[in-house]
């Protein structure tokens, strides 16, 4: 698991940042990427990836806003045109689908997959499968915005060979059945249950990805103990005034946030054009004695999140 920043800027594209987007690679987990936001120009930030757009999945809208949503119709066209097949799941906030039917009806653009539409308006879980759960709460925003919280399910344990080996029990298909929890009898006679044999669930991830808010209990509960949290960062420590104004945050509060909510790393993004270079970078520094795990990233950044 992996997430691939596309996009770090707010507002509009900068020589240094694009616009909101980032991917999250599942391509172990199950072979597909999830694009949260996709700004103008996003299309062309994946042609310097290794992205491949028939890989996206589902994409997960966090607001209405130009700078996160200008660049999903060319998106869409262009993965028909490259192999693009598969069914595609749009989650986001009423409006989502209009704005996409009819960008692609008065563009007369065809699509070559089935492109489905989850529309939010209230919080709670939006998916669910055998091996993810995707939760979004609204935040704090001018217009109706939606923080995500991924949830991967716990790995079962791995089967304990030496165990076996000392009693033993030789390789064979024996260890795929017990592995799966069998009840299995021995040529010898003796029975032994699969449940004796597996080790501890191995823990799943938890990532956090907001959209542009201001500070939020909302927020403290999508990031709960989470591994990774992707937080807005528009404006500087000591520009909280502002922030409030614009209905964003700065990098203290997203720092409070992190360091309350008890999470592994926190990745600032969507930094205002005002911040170039290294005053960029003091954005994190400044906010280190409040959470030391933090960081301010970069387009094409990639960040790997392992397991526990």
């Amino acid at each position: 698991m992996q997430i691939e920043f596309l996009g770090t800027g707010a507002g509009s594209p900068s020589k240094q940042r694009n616009v909101s987007s980032l991917a999250l690679k599942l391509l172990e987990e199950r072979k597909a990427i999830w694009l949260f936001d996709v700004g103008e120009a996003t299309q062309h930030q994946i042609l310097r990836t290794t992205i491949r757009p028939r890989k996206i999945e589902k994409i997960f809208i966090t607001h209405l806003h130009g700078d996160h949503i200008f660049g999903l119709p060319g998106l869409l066209s262009s993965r028909s045109f490259q192999g693009g097949d598969e069914p595609l799941t749009i989650y986001g906030p009423k409006g989502i689908k209009e704005y996409v039917q009819v960008a692609l009806r008065v563009s007369e653009s065809r699509l070559s997959y089935p492109l489905k539409f989850v529309e939010l308006t209230d919080d709670g879980e939006i998916f669910r499968d055998a091996t993810f759960t995707v939760s979004a709460k609204r935040l704090d925003h001018k217009i109706a915005c939606f923080g995500y919280r991924i949830e991967e399910h716990d790995h079962p344990g791995e089967l304990q060979v030496e165990k076996l080996q000392a009693l033993g029990v030789p390789a064979g298909p024996v260890y795929g059945q017990l592995k799966a929890g069998q009840t299995v009898t021995l040529p010898d006679g003796r029975t032994l249950d699969g449940h004796d044999f597996i080790g501890a669930p191995q823990k799943g991830r938890i990532v956090t990805i907001l959209g542009d808010t201001r500070k939020t209990k909302a927020a403290l509960t999508l990031a709960a103990h989470a591994d990774v949290l992707v937080h807005e960062s528009t404006f500087a420590k000591n520009e909280a005034r502002l922030a409030h104004n614009y209905y964003h945050s700065t990098s203290a509060q997203a720092a409070q946030v992190a360091k309350q909510a008890q999470v592994g790393q926190l990745l600032l993004n969507h930094i205002s054009a005002r911040y170039v270079g290294k005053a960029a970078t003091q954005l994190a520094y400044q906010v280190r004695e409040i959470f030391p795990a933090t960081r301010v990233v970069k387009d094409f950044e990639e960040i790997d999140i392992p397991l526990k």
